[in-house]
């Protein structure tokens, strides 16, 4: 990320200063003190260039919002994590190959940058664990964490495990132990750890997702890092989202009765998509998914269901089947894929809030209105 001075940026852009300025509290141009001298700012070069290219005769912006919302092009830049090629990247780093041995605390400090080691570890547990007390920890917390703003990094860090680790109090087993150890013994299936473990690496982080974006909304008006991870909850409620393979249900269930070809040919015939297959990402296949799988025995009905699927829509299973798979694998609760994904993508969320707040703008974009016009009297 590079920083320029106000000549500088007022040369690119061939304004005013108080255009600059009017730029910069509107969050087009994020600012930051000179380390060199406190009473001049530094401005983002790369929001100045996409400025001063807007000015010289792009697409307008409107049309390129558009376009960008929906599964278009990146509207954010980052450096933590990309799917390329089939791939997906944890800076750099393939993160199926990650998930070969790596914990989720080794990928948190990954993403976070951090120089030492991050311990997820607590003492303590709420009484009925699960969802609903990761919601209201979170609201506690946002409602009483510090805002992001004027504070270091190694600082704000600190918050970041200690967020994840009121998130963990929710969800899992009190001690010190990795968390896919500590979910496993919450829910009794010891051996499901290696599993469990190799699914929070996969669901980290996957760029600008739904709920990334929430978190990182929340993150950009300097609010604290708890506030991005309720803000990335909230969004990763939906089933469209992080309760996708809650969908499987009644296909799994209409496969035992009558078989995978038949199930799968019947909700086709009622002109439904067949859910957790394909993903747009992933156009030769969602690789979370079968990285995951490879970890536990498949149980049948699920095995025929992805086959069966692969042959009749040309789709393979994307990571929110595997997630049911593994749910029925282990006889884990039914909301278990839900808790894994949220435990390991607060891990994103915060990465995204950490990197937002180091550009020091706010995401602020404009609606393109579609009402009625003034009334005239």
């Amino acid at each position: 990320m590079s920083w320029i001075t106000a000549e500088q940026a007022l040369a690119q852009l061939g304004t005013k200063p108080q255009t600059l300025y009017a730029n910069v509290s509107r969050g087009r141009i994020g600012a930051r003190p000179d380390p060199a001298d406190p009473r001049r700012s530094l401005y983002r070069q790369e929001d100045v260039e996409r400025l001063a290219a807007r000015q010289t005769g792009r697409r307008p912006a409107h049309t390129v919002a558009a376009g960008t919302i929906a599964w278009g092009e990146p509207v954010l830049e980052t450096a933590i994590a990309t799917v390329k090629d089939g791939r997906l990247l944890y800076r750099g780093q393939d993160a199926a190959a990650l998930a070969e041995a790596a914990t989720l605390e080794e990928v948190a400090r990954l993403l976070w940058q951090s120089a030492a080691s991050v311990d997820f570890g607590s003492k303590t547990q709420v009484g009925e664990p699960g969802l609903p007390a990761a919601y209201r920890a979170m609201a506690e917390l946002a409602a009483t964490d510090m805002p992001t703003a004027g504070r270091t990094r190694t600082v704000l860090i600190a918050d970041a495990a200690r967020t994840v680790s009121f998130l963990a109090e929710a969800l899992a087993a009190p001690g010190n132990a990795p968390l896919h150890s500590r979910l496993a013994g919450q829910w009794n299936r010891p051996d499901a750890a290696n599993a469990i473990r190799r699914a929070l690496v996969l669901l980290a982080e996957h760029e600008l997702n739904a709920s990334t974006f929430a978190a990182r909304v929340t993150a950009s008006t300097g609010a604290p890092l708890s506030a991005a991870v309720l803000a990335g909850l909230a969004a990763l409620s939906g089933p469209l989202h992080g309760n996708a393979s809650q969908s499987m249900a009644g296909l799994v269930e209409q496969a035992q009765k009558q078989g995978a070809a038949k199930a799968i040919g019947a909700h086709l015939r009622q002109g439904s998509a067949l859910p957790c297959f394909g993903h747009r990402l992933y156009p030769d296949g969602d690789v979370r998914a079968d990285s995951l799988m490879a970890a536990f025995n498949v149980p049948i009905v699920f095995a025929e269901l992805a086959a069966t699927g692969e042959r009749l829509i040309g789709e393979k299973p994307n990571i929110d089947f595997a997630l049911a798979a593994l749910t029925a694998a282990f006889n884990l609760p039914s909301d278990a894929p839900l808790q894994i994904f949220a435990l390991a993508r607060s891990v994103g969320w915060i990465a995204h809030a950490l990197e937002q707040v180091e550009t020091g703008a706010l995401i602020r974009p404009r609606a393109r209105y579609s009402g009625p016009d003034p009334m005239i009297s």
